[in-house]
């Protein structure tokens, strides 16, 4: 849908690279473009936070516009958000386009003329610091919709940049697709060779086709669904295990360095396509090597080692297309498809298994999803409208008809979700995936209609008998009045800059002394803290992966996450604002506090518990007995008890060495990554020099894109810590209860149009 977006708007295949850093106003068109898989998605989360920060209350800040369907991150963090369904969401990028002079074809939207009004009389001001993003999976007309509104707004090689295509080349990946199938099903192929990818599993009708091949050859990293119908299945090399090389999103090349020998007798695809050549020996290193040969020539040996070190080609990202928009896109565009009979259906990459290729990683079954806290499975997401009028609630059971094709699956209420529209993830109801993926959730892609497809209309939804439990790490979405999250919009911090702390107490009185590192001749110079920006936070889960592979955190499965055992140090808090159909939503990392007056540390009974010099709030495993006291006295719940000896079933290798491997019966918690704090201390001791500022790195900092969070030493002036907590967004969680967290949040500022009042 890109390149066919773009021969409609230019003429050419092209593809669009954003520089949301440099916008002060930004529309979606149903495009979650932070979010993964997103090519592109971490860079642009990066400039969109960037973009949108303002620590100083006279800092001017991105207002951001979303129109989608199912609920995703860019619309969760959006100033305004408008949820239309798939057909709608046409009309409606037809009429913004039109409010902006570009003469297209099409009715006038029934309904959010205001919304629309203030959304391109925004873009209009913005002019070359607009940025309008459509996304991957909308047709064609709101691809070269995008495209339109950018050029007309002069955001062309501004905000946005048009390169040619990174991947593919010119070619349509779609109609090269359905080609293949045609020339199998007339018997004009006799041997066909299947590098990594799964058709058989993710293309419509792809499975007969292809068994009509007389030799078939798969490889892959998985006995997959392809490799159950092929002659011969070849252990692919992981990613991890193979020299090769890669292309981002802006074009840009990187080398791909193993970081392990290969655990199996595998090979890779440039082996492979090697041994067709009559090459059976050269590893892929070489193979690598012998290409950037023929590139560089005579500068390989200087080269080659520059680009390891830097980890990719210096100036190798794709130059921008001097290209022009088409002067009558009115003309070019169809007319807008009629108005769907019945619901519609919208198909969406999942944020963990993405299109079934990570369903077999029990830590991405077992990851929260943002918005639904859903793990091991997917549901049709409907809205709390369409809920109520069937009747059903969390779990119940439907049927799916699309133009012949039928699924039966479980429902979950989705706030924010379109009345018309029924949301689906793919990447579930996999049979050859693997111990971990076989059988979870179901198979969203029996109802894909083609490859390029992903919404449709004509969805018939019914009833059937029957409920299945599905498991969500979160079953409360509303903070009832407390002030776990604060926020106001940009005006009223300009008015108030203090309203962060308002009413919250800094220090009360306490029956317990003061930690040593608050008086004179503290024994550490280093105090360590936390600072989360939650205007910067998107909820992506990031953080929370990242500190489970760093902190070897056991999948547990689904039983007993259902019972409230899941064993993730950090979790990320999703609350909802405002009515159900459309929502405000935020997000709040919850990791272990730190606290100064710590409860848990008063009533262990064995020490297990206590406080470092350096301000860190500590567990020492082998003293632990699993009274769970600490758990009880902790107002956050944010200590986890190993129930059961999880270690033992995942293999040594993946653990991080760094960390201890916990044993069951003991409690688990954020230790702010202590191995690196003291691995740092070490470095610097051998050194003879104090740590130094920024040092040490968290796991969850380091996997934040949008530099959410931030880590060090509290008492340096010089750490971006010590700058965070001297601002007035600055606040610590339930200070009421005089915990004095060492971990405390910025709170959030939104800056949504005063024309429009979504309160």
């Amino acid at each position: 849908a890109v390149h066919r977006g773009s021969l409609l708007a230019f003429g050419e295949v092209a593809e669009p690279v954003y520089q949301p850093e440099q916008a002060r106003v930004v529309l979606s068109l149903g495009a979650d473009f932070i979010a993964p898989p997103t090519p592109g998605a971490l860079a642009y989360a990066r400039g969109l936070a960037r973009a949108r920060r303002a620590y100083d209350p006279n800092a001017s800040m991105a207002r951001l516009y979303a129109l989608e369907s199912t609920p995703g991150l860019t619309g969760s963090v959006a100033d305004h958000r408008l949820a239309l369904a798939p057909d709608e969401l046409e009309l409606a990028a037809r009429a913004l386009a039109r409010r902006l002079g570009i003469a297209v074809p099409g009715p006038e939207p029934a309904a959010h003329g205001a919304w629309l009004d203030a959304a391109a009389a925004d873009l209009r001001a913005a002019a070359e610091a607009a940025l309008v993003v459509a996304g991957e999976q909308q047709p064609p007309a709101v691809q070269a919709l995008a495209h339109a509104l950018n050029a007309r707004l002069g955001a062309l090689g501004q905000t946005v940049r048009m390169v040619g295509p990174v991947a593919f080349g010119d070619t349509l990946q779609a109609q090269s697709l359905e080609q293949l199938r045609q020339r199998l099903e007339a018997d004009e192929i006799d041997s066909l060779l299947v590098l990594g990818g799964n058709p058989v599993y993710e293309v419509p009708g792809f499975a007969a086709a292809y068994e009509r091949a007389r030799w078939r050859v798969h490889l892959g990293p998985y006995a997959d669904e392809t490799a159950a119908r092929s002659h011969w299945h070849l252990p692919e090399h992981h990613a991890l295990e193979s020299w090769g090389d890669a292309r981002a999103h802006d074009g840009t090349l990187a080398l791909r360095q193993p970081l392990v020998r290969p655990l199996h007798e595998s090979r890779s695809a440039a082996q492979v396509l090697a041994a067709l050549g009559g090459d059976y020996a050269s590893p892929d290193l070489e193979l690598t090597q012998a290409h950037w040969r023929r590139v560089w020539g005579g500068d390989f040996d200087e080269r080659w080692p520059r680009a390891l070190h830097a980890g990719m080609v210096e100036g190798s990202a794709a130059p921008a297309r001097p290209i022009r928009l088409h002067a009558n896109l009115g003309g070019r565009l169809p007319e807008p498809p009629p108005p769907a009979t019945g619901l519609m259906l919208e198909l969406l990459p999942d944020a963990a298994t993405f299109d079934g290729r990570f369903a077999n990683n029990g830590w991405l079954q077992e990851l929260p999803r943002p918005l639904t806290r859903l793990v091991w499975g997917n549901a049709a997401l409907v809205s709390p409208r369409l809920a109520g009028e069937l009747g059903l609630s969390n779990g119940a059971r439907v049927k799916l008809e699309l133009d012949g094709r039928c699924l039966t699956t479980p429902i979950w209420i989705n706030p924010g979700q379109a009345e018309r529209c029924i949301g689906l993830n793919i990447g579930y109801g996999r049979r050859h995936a693997g111990r971990v993926g076989n059988g979870v959730g179901v198979d969203a892609y029996d109802l894909r209609l083609a490859p390029e497809r992903w919404q449709a209309g004509g969805l018939r939804l019914s009833p059937v008998d029957g409920a299945q439990a599905l498991v969500s790490t979160q079953h409360q979405g509303r903070m009832h009045g407390r002030d776990l999250v604060r926020e106001a919009t940009l005006a009223q911090y300009r008015r108030d800059p203090e309203f962060a702390r308002s009413g919250a107490p800094e220090h009360l009185p306490s029956l317990y002394p003061d930690p040593p590192q608050q008086g004179a001749g503290a024994p550490a110079e280093v105090q360590w803290g936390m600072s989360i920006d939650l205007s910067a936070c998107i909820g992506c889960q990031a953080c929370v992966i990242a500190c489970q592979a760093e902190n070897n955190t056991p999948v547990v499965g689904a039983q007993e996450v259902a019972r409230g055992h899941a064993m993730h140090w950090l979790r990320v808090d999703r609350y909802y604002q405002g009515p159900p159909a459309t929502p405000r939503v935020v997000f709040q990392p919850v990791p272990c506090m730190h606290c100064e007056h710590a409860p848990c540390e008063y009533v262990c009974p064995v020490g297990a518990t206590t406080h470092s010099a350096d301000g860190l709030n500590e567990m020492t495993y082998n003293r632990c007995i699993g009274t769970r006291d600490c758990s009880q006295n902790c107002p956050y719940k944010v200590r986890r008890f190993n129930w059961f000896e999880y270690s033992q079933s995942t293999p040594a290798a993946q653990h991080n060495p760094d960390v201890t491997v916990r044993t069951r019966g003991v409690m688990e918690k954020c230790t702010y990554c202590v191995q690196r704090i003291r691995a740092a201390d070490i470095r610097a001791r051998i050194e003879d020099r104090p740590i130094g500022t920024d040092e040490v790195v968290t796991a969850c900092q380091a996997a934040c894109p949008t530099e959410a969070i931030s880590f060090g030493d509290i008492r340096n002036r010089d750490s971006e810590v010590h700058r965070r907590k001297r601002l007035p967004l600055d606040y610590g969680l339930l200070t009421e209860l005089g915990t004095r967290p060492r971990t405390t949040y910025l709170a959030r500022v939104r800056n949504p149009n005063p024309k429009l009042d979504d309160d």
